[in-house]
């Protein structure tokens, strides 16, 4: 295998070249690529689809995760949809809550990422304020009786076993398990390519949520090399505090980020031309 090429998107592709394969099989939900690229290091590929690179990891999982921590200012419980290669966890440790819950479907996910990319995780795992389930998140969110502070659902698409946590019913769900002030990120895909996927999901949050806003994040392996997330809660002022606010915060945050700022949080939610116009952004 010299080289890997990623058809996302019709008419479009990426391709990269393969170094060496390290781990290529089916697990029981999806087939699992890991590869080495000389430009971006490890690179893991679910279903035929890029999830993430050691070279650029860090601003996804950091702008998922640092954005509604900040936001919310005091969170104590959070719970993370999907994320089995723990870097959203990672993240959100480096915060003073006190109990991280996380659902993973693929629990060969989970274990392929502390073998191939421990760096992304960072002990992550072995933390004791962290709970891994290895789950269905759709039936967690249904029988759950804990609250939250923040939800995270850090899926894949919406093509596979992420389908449903795009939908108007676990959106729903998630809300009723979010304590007051509670703040919700959700992945929403390229909207260069796929402007009606975050469309459907600004509409279905906001049959739940008082305030839906998108935020952006550069992604360079992510097709189109922009990467939507979609942020919902009680008031759009709360999800993009002062830059002071932000700033106090972010000094109490250890370790330190690599990407992602309180200049760089104000700034993803202001968002060019074509997505102000979506029903969510006015």
């Amino acid at each position: 295998m010299n080289s890997f090429q990623e058809s996302l998107y019709e008419h479009h592709s990426q391709v990269f070249t393969v170094d060496a394969v390290l781990h290529r099989a089916r697990s029981q939900f999806q087939d699992i690529l890991v590869f080495e690229n000389r430009l971006f290091g490890r690179v893991l590929v679910l279903d035929g689809i890029v999830q993430l690179t050691e070279r650029d990891n860090a601003i996804y999982h950091e702008m998922i995760a640092h954005v509604p921590l900040m936001a919310h200012g005091s969170a104590k419980r959070v719970l993370i949809i999907g994320g089995g290669d723990g870097g959203a966890l990672n993240e959100v440790l480096k915060h003073s809550v006190q109990h991280v819950v996380l659902v993973e479907i693929d629990g060969e996910v989970v274990e392929l990422s502390k073998r191939f990319f421990p760096e992304v995780s960072g002990g992550a795992f072995e933390d004791p304020r962290a709970t891994i389930i290895v789950g269905d998140g759709l039936e967690y969110v249904a029988r759950a009786e804990t609250t939250f502070d923040v939800v995270i659902v850090d899926s894949t698409d919406p093509i596979g076993p992420g389908e449903q946590l795009f939908e108007k019913a676990f959106y729903e769900r998630c809300r009723k398990l979010l304590r007051p002030g509670g703040i919700i990120v959700v992945q929403s895909g390229a909207p260069f390519y796929n402007s009606q996927l975050l469309e459907s999901v600004c509409q279905r949050l906001a049959c739940s949520f008082d305030a839906v806003r998108p935020f952006l994040a550069p992604v360079p392996t992510y097709a189109g090399g922009m990467l939507a997330l979609v942020a919902a809660g009680e008031s759009y002022k709360a999800m993009r505090p002062s830059t002071k606010i932000l700033r106090a915060r972010f000094e109490q945050l250890q370790p330190n980020t690599s990407y992602y700022t309180p200049e760089v949080h104000r700034a993803a939610f202001a968002l060019p031309p074509r997505f102000r116009s979506l029903g969510c952004a006015q």
